[in-house]
């Protein structure tokens, strides 16, 4: 006894490997984008004529991105070093003020003070030598 159904399922298979597919194709809309890609200007070989120029676009166009990110990183660190540099005059101009305020000559005495130094209160004196030329 043989199994009958195996056997007809198995000749089945092979009957349908042996018949090529007949896939129906879905039939494509015709609007005025389909008409234009497919029988148009832009046709799959005018499209791949002008695949380098569209790849040489692409590439500019990264470049011009790319400089303006440049671009604008040097404007912000221009930025950055032009307030420091202001509040580093505005430092200068501190400091210079005080140093002329603790340079003269009342502060000064103020100052030397503690040391116990006095302010003399008489002109200085000249001295004279004499020498003997012989």
């Amino acid at each position: 006894m043989t199994n009958r159904f195996k056997e007809l399922i198995e000749e089945e298979e092979i009957e349908k490997e042996v018949q090529p597919r007949k896939e129906e194709k879905a039939e494509v809309p015709k609007n005025f984008f389909t008409l234009l890609f497919t029988e148009g200007v832009m046709s799959k070989e005018a499209a791949t004529e002008m695949l380098p120029f569209i790849i040489y676009l692409a590439f500019l166009g990264m470049i011009y991105i790319g400089n303006r990110h440049f671009a604008e990183k040097n404007i912000r660190d221009i930025d950055k070093l032009s307030k420091e540099v202001k509040e580093l005059s505005w430092d200068y101009k501190t400091l210079k003020a005080d140093l002329m305020l603790k340079s003269t000559q009342t502060e000064v005495a103020k100052q030397v003070d503690t040391l116990g130094l006095k302010e003399p209160v008489e002109p200085p004196k000249k001295i004279v030598v004499i020498t003997k030329e012989e």
